[in-house]
């Protein structure tokens, strides 16, 4: 003889997710990202130029009394040149590059200065 199988149990429900009403607590606002810190001033330099020039992307080599420029834009560094006291500004060529950290500036216009600026020759 057989005997029949126990009937199963009734389970209950899991309970179902309500959609949030006006009378429920807001959820939390994800905190805010930290605003973006404020890119470092150009940092600017008076240099002579060596023999044979500083050499840009837009007019060539330009020599004699110069100044350089070095500025951040977002995570990108770029030295211009213009001759002392001039309006236009020109990209010293191979001069550009991503910074991470903005405070790095300090030592690429430093080095950027070593390396253009002989009033020697």
């Amino acid at each position: 003889m057989t005997t029949p199988a126990p009937e199963a149990e009734p389970t209950p429900e899991a309970p179902t997710p309500e959609a949030p009403t006006a009378e429920a607590p807001a959820a939390e606002a994800a905190p805010e990202a930290p605003a973006a810190a404020a890119a470092p001033a150009p940092l600017t330099t008076d240099i002579v130029a060596g023999q044979g020039g500083v050499m840009t992307d837009e007019v060539g080599v330009v020599t004699g009394d110069l100044t350089l420029r070095t500025e951040i834009s977002g995570s990108e560094v770029v030295v211009r040149v213009q001759y002392k006291d001039a309006d236009e500004w020109y990209v010293v060529t191979g001069a550009k590059a991503t910074l991470r950290d903005p405070s790095d500036i300090d030592a690429v216009h430093a080095v950027v200065v070593g390396i253009l600026n002989r009033p020697e020759g």
